[in-house]
């Protein structure tokens, strides 16, 4: 459970710090002085203005117009000035929240990036709805912050402006608003404090996992109508619904005990001050103006030392929020800490060559070996065919050449990213045109609609971009195009970018075979060496080696001429 306390403070503050010391802490720390001075400002304003309230009211008691006209002139004169610095002082506020931000996701997407942190997240039940964190928790995280902050240095220069303005009214006031703020604020993070900010928490988490479970039937909604899976997936959702609503209603429950005490606390405030100071009203040694004034005093000073009264509720959400962006950020800094290889067993480092030396893979929780002690190397030209029975390893051998599988023992040898593409089973439709999809992942290189147009001729899609609007339209290609026609897209990729070698997982399963064919042909043909996952014997001929695993960690390698298919 989540508490407001020093652990909270050291979450906060490792968030927080790096931006006000980094590379645009100048620009920071110019924009805050600004804001401060502009808080100055306002609160000179709201003692002028409260001393001319006191004013024109004792002159419309006393009926004197000329003294009543005066401190209208006085008020209006106040205004002039005081308007636009409340004005600019928004402007200032939310531009530095906004440069804060921007910095704060940049490093977060940094992190989220480099490592292949947001590959493992899939993996890690802890970090729910990483693009929740990024999207929104980051900016509560810098806007609360920035808020929060501004309502204390206002709190503190209100209590400093109108203390001295109370205690030349009434001493009693001052003692008893001390008092009264003291109880006010015990009351509020003990009794509220602790249920409230957990609540909150977990609405945040709930509320995540509710939307994702919609994102998740319109990213998978032709699947589902296949399998009639509706009724099914609306009780899922529901579930996440329901555990949203369950959740929000112990909030609500809360939150109206707090409201309670708030508004009971805060309405008092109106009465008792003219109470205290009544006697002295009624036998005339106040001006009825002074205890408008003294009124105005005490409402200012108390909002002050009741500042975590008047914003628990945000301040619980906030605390929530850092939390869950404190976790996020935890794991990030984990990752750049693995990538030395210090907490993986298997030792990954740059070659030539792809070779694997004595590798034991694991499933991720260790429980099973999938290959025990593999040692080969895959020469230039000499590509490997990996073969065997469905969950034996084969797509998780395939993972651990590409350096996305961990877990387990050995050492692999493999040239750098660029040298290696992985053609998955789906592939991947990124945002943007088909131009986009062809060249990527390297989105900078220079390539002609001539060739571009005849690298789609040559894996069978020779219409595609005139039918659909040309080499820069952009559409939702994974919806647009067939699996097969995005997986010929996938070879049209790797015949652009000519790797040293091409890792394919099933990656022609929604081909007929002649297509098949004619894909492989092509690549062979451009002298990129192919290791392929597949169960067709007609790709045998493309790899001149083939690892049978058989699923209890033993495996055996053959020469192409030497293995026969289980008929």
């Amino acid at each position: 459970m989540i508490r407001l306390d020093l652990l909270l403070w050291q979450r906060f503050k490792g968030l927080a710090i790096p931006y006000w010391a980094g590379a645009e802490k100048w620009q920071a720390w110019r924009l805050l002085l600004l804001l401060g001075l502009l808080l100055l400002g306002q609160t000179g304003f709201a003692v002028l203005f409260n001393e001319q309230t006191g004013e024109f009211t004792s002159a419309l008691a006393a009926r004197d117009a000329d003294r009543f006209w005066l401190s209208m002139q006085k008020c209006l004169a106040v205004l002039v000035v005081g308007v636009p610095v409340y004005a600019f002082y928004y402007y200032v506020r939310d531009k530095l929240g906004v440069h804060w931000r921007r910095w704060l996701t940049r490093k977060f997407l940094g992190r989220y990036f480099s490592h292949r942190a947001y590959y493992e997240l899939n993996a890690n039940t802890e970090i729910d709805n990483p693009d929740q964190r990024v999207a929104e928790d980051i900016g509560t995280f810098t806007q609360k912050s920035l808020q929060f902050l501004l309502v204390l240095i206002s709190a503190v220069l209100q209590l400093i402006a109108f203390s001295g303005v109370l205690w030349s009214i009434s001493k009693e006031l001052v003692a008893f608003l001390i008092i009264y703020a003291v109880v006010g604020t015990l009351v509020t993070v003990l009794v509220f404090g602790k249920v409230l900010i957990g609540l909150n928490y977990y609405q945040l988490k709930r509320e995540a996992n509710f939307r994702f479970s919609l994102v998740r039937i319109r990213e998978n909604a032709e699947a589902i109508a296949f399998y009639r899976g509706e009724a099914q997936e609306s009780r899922s959702v529901g579930q996440f619904f329901d555990s949203v609503f369950s959740n929000f209603n112990k909030l609500i429950r809360v939150q109206l005990n707090l409201n309670l005490f708030q508004y009971g606390y805060s309405f008092l405030t109106i009465i008792l001050p003219s109470v205290i100071i009544a006697g002295r009203v009624i036998s005339g040694e106040l001006e009825v103006g002074r205890a408008t004034q003294a009124a105005g005093a005490f409402a200012a000073i108390l909002s002050a030392l009741t500042v975590i009264i008047d914003n628990f509720d945000s301040v619980s959400k906030f605390a929530a929020g850092i939390d869950r962006l404190d976790n996020f950020a935890k794991f990030l800094n984990g990752k750049e800490q693995d990538s030395s290889g210090s907490t993986h067993h298997i030792t990954f480092v740059s070659g030539p060559v792809l070779a694997i030396q004595n590798l034991t893979l694991k499933t991720p929780n260790s429980e099973r070996i999938l290959v025990k002690d593999l040692s080969l190397c895959v020469e230039p030209g000499q590509g490997l065919m990996i073969v065997g029975a469905s969950g034996c390893g084969k797509s998780s051998l395939l993972r651990a050449m590409a350096g996305l599988w961990r877990v387990g023992s050995g050492r692999i040898l493999s040239p750098e990213g660029g040298e290696m593409l992985f053609l998955p089973q789906r592939p991947y439709m990124r945002q943007g045109s088909l131009r986009s999809q062809l060249l990527y992942p390297q989105q900078e290189r220079d390539v002609s609609d001539e060739e571009l147009l005849h690298l789609l001729a040559s894996v069978n899609l020779p219409n595609t971009a005139d039918h659909l609007g040309g080499l820069d339209a952009e559409l939702d290609w994974s919806k647009v195009l067939s699996v097969g026609e995005q997986q010929r897209v996938a070879f049209a990729r790797v015949l652009l970018h000519a790797p040293r070698y091409a890792m394919l997982d099933e990656a022609t399963s929604a081909l007929d075979i002649a297509n098949e064919l004619s894909l492989y042909q092509l690549l062979a043909a451009t002298g990129t060496t192919l290791i392929s996952v597949g169960h067709r014997p007609s790709i045998l001929k493309y790899h001149p080696q083939v690892l049978e695993l058989v699923g209890d960690g033993s495996w055996q390698l053959y020469a192409k001429d030497r293995y026969r298919f289980a008929q």
